[in-house]
């Protein structure tokens, strides 16, 4: 029998986002996932391999290679796959594609988070970053929150508005202090390793929803933003220690620990929206999410063949 791919454009017409998050969140309601990563280099160049398994679901080996040099010759610098093998006898079950699997793992884990954490008749979305990232999240945000106006910022305006014009309706916000006190929630996807964020410009009922950091360096919100709202993330396994967004904070004793109150294997710790409190959710990723992403996929293809 030969071994399906599933291509993007194959696997994007199989999927929407709230029967994904749907899935993510049943996904955590399994034994926790082993994960592992393994980098390789030849400067400039870079092979990560991301793996996990999960008992009950099954194996998967996602490698992603970074040719920094490919975009001067009209070709895509990050290139990639998903190995999907079975739980019971790890024989190869499918390949996936590594930028459908990675787009959908990256904007429907901070989806699920929103959904949980944020006001369900929000009005406002705020996307901070226009980058590849950004348009996913004006497709997932459009269709958790459809009643909301999605405005964008960029620090460098023109890509906001290049952005917007590819998505009707959505709007470009010329401002960042002033659409973030506008917004009812606040998604970050930017590669700054300086907060963009600041807690003053926060008040109680927002949601803020940080995707952009994942080195031990980089952050997208500052000390009072940490400090007047209550904590939630993904997987304590791949934020704490990890990401500076909350690393740095932790090892100068402005957060503890227990501020982080809870992750997706604790999604019943994620309290209903309250207009009194802000909420802050951070989107560490892992390779257990890719797992989670393509063993959705694969169910949805086997269901339409």
């Amino acid at each position: 029998m030969s071994i399906p791919f599933i291509g993007f454009d194959e696997g994007e017409a199989l999927l929407d986002w709230i029967s994904f998050t749907d899935a993510l969140a049943a996904s955590h309601d399994l034994p926790k996932a082993g994960i592992g990563d393994t980098f390789l280099y030849r400067d400039p160049d870079t092979l990560l391999s991301r793996s996990a398994w999960i008992d009950g679901m099954g194996l998967a080996v996602k490698t992603a290679n970074v040719f920094p040099g490919n975009p001067g010759a009209g070709k895509p610098m990050i290139n990639g796959s998903v190995c999907l093998y079975s739980d019971a006898d790890g024989t190869l079950e499918a390949l996936v594609d590594f930028h459908l699997v990675t787009k959908w793992k990256t904007a429907g884990d901070s989806l699920l988070g929103a959904l949980r954490l944020a006001n369900p008749a929000a009005r406002e979305v705020l996307i901070v970053g226009a980058g590849t990232v950004g348009g996913s999240l004006i497709e997932a945000f459009g269709a958790g929150f459809p009643q909301a106006q999605i405005r964008v910022w960029n620090r460098t305006g023109s890509k906001a508005g290049n952005l917007c014009a590819k998505y009707p309706g959505t709007l470009h916000a010329p401002e960042l202090e002033t659409a973030v006190r506008a917004a009812d929630i606040i998604v970050t996807c930017t590669m700054s390793s300086e907060p963009v964020i600041k807690g003053e410009w926060l008040s109680p009922g927002q949601h803020l929803n940080l995707i952009g950091a994942y080195r031990p360096d980089m952050r997208e919100a500052d000390d009072e933003a940490l400090r007047r709202a209550q904590i939630f993330c993904d997987s304590f396994d791949t934020t704490l220690d990890h990401i500076g967004e909350f690393k740095i904070p932790l090892a100068a004793g402005t957060i503890q620990r227990s501020d982080v109150l809870a992750d997706f294997y604790a999604l019943s710790r994620f309290q209903a929206y309250d207009p009194d409190r802000i909420t802050l959710f951070k989107n560490g990723g892992g390779a257990h999410l890719d797992l989670m992403t393509s063993h959705h996929i694969l169910q949805k293809w086997k269901a339409k063949a």
